[in-house]
């Protein structure tokens, strides 16, 4: 079986060496020197890796026979392709193999049926399970303990405990509604105050046009 274990990023320095975007959890077991590597596209390889090192968070490999940043430029984008048994698992117990994973249905706790895992996407901050639900569109749903409570290989599914709104966006239509009702009666209100200031004003002023005819009254009787 072939898994993806990266994809080559840029050129770094003057030597050959490139930064790789790791797409495993392992990458001392499939990204180490010797590593002898399937491409795609398949042009391009196969490639074998000389050597390693981390540099700023990032891994960088060199392959042999390429020995400059013009070669390593030429590599960019490719991805790396391990081959691996497909009865061989992850040394942790909680641990998967995207093989593992890909094409398990997507369940709630009571049975009811979200969709098919059909990638499995390695970020940084975490691993996303991407969904694609009958109706053809895709979630994203973290794989984490919260939210993935258990995987079942023998029935082949996924277990999901999603938080509102992950995979039913009415509760978020729902406070949008919420939200936009609250903020036009706010402007209602804000309106209302100005009319009201105004009224008064109009109020204050014929008092004082008033009050000025009364004077004018009492002085056309005085003289």
């Amino acid at each position: 079986m072939q898994l993806v274990v990266a994809r080559i990023g840029r050129a770094h320095g003057i030597k050959g060496e490139v930064s790789v975007e790791v797409r495993t959890d392992e990458p001392e077991l499939r990204l180490g020197p010797g590593a002898v590597l399937h491409t795609d596209p398949a042009s391009a390889g196969p490639l074998t890796i000389e050597s390693g090192r981390v540099h700023s968070g990032r891994l960088l490999l060199r392959f042999e026979g390429v020995k400059d940043r013009n070669g390593a430029e030429a590599l960019r984008n490719i991805l790396l392709i391990a081959d691996i048994d497909p009865d061989e698992l992850p040394e942790e117990e909680d641990e998967y193999y995207d093989h593992q994973l890909v094409d398990l249905d997507v369940v709630l706790a009571d049975g009811t049926e979200i969709g098919v895992i059909s990638e499995i996407s390695h970020l940084p901050s975490q691993d996303l399970f991407i969904v694609e639900r009958p109706d053809g569109t895709e979630l994203m749903i973290p794989f984490v303990s919260e939210i993935v409570t258990e995987i079942d290989l023998e029935n082949q599914r996924a277990v999901i405990a999603p938080p509102p709104g992950l995979i039913d966006d009415s509760q978020a239509v729902v406070a949008s509604a919420r939200e936009a009702e609250a903020e036009a009666a706010g402007q209602d209100a804000e309106a209302g105050t100005k009319a009201g200031g105004e009224k008064a004003g109009g109020t204050k002023a014929e008092g004082a046009a008033q009050e000025a005819e009364k004077k004018t009254d009492a002085g056309e009787d005085a003289s």
